[in-house]
């Protein structure tokens, strides 16, 4: 559970950066990026583990209230699984069609 979670934020993290704080990014980067700890957090920026904890918490708020408004994760994932069925199909009943191919090869580059 607790790596789905951390997946989930981690790509929520990609679509919204632009949209947090210097200091959201910097704590979420080096909880969720490099896997600092709390306190190591609390240590490079000298405040305290429940201030990281607090700031942390926030952001997380604050990208799944962008992901409900915007929903750019829930709409990759969608074409994500729709351009993988499609590639899947294609490759079993089209596979000898080097045109369709190249067209998906240069679909999936696009991603």
């Amino acid at each position: 559970m607790e790596i789905e979670k951390n997946n989930r934020i981690n790509s929520l993290f990609e679509f919204y950066q632009p949209l947090l704080t210097v200091k959201q990014n910097e704590y979420m980067d080096l909880y969720y990026g490099d896997d600092y700890s709390l306190g190591e957090i609390a240590e490079e920026f000298e405040v305290s583990r429940q201030a990281v904890y607090d700031n942390l918490r926030r952001t997380e708020k604050l990208l799944e209230a962008y992901e409900g408004k915007l929903h750019l994760l829930r709409d990759f994932e969608l074409r994500s699984a729709a351009a993988d069925e499609l590639d899947k199909y294609v490759q079993t009943n089209y596979g000898a069609d080097e045109y369709l191919m190249t067209l998906v090869e240069h679909f999936e580059k696009l991603e």
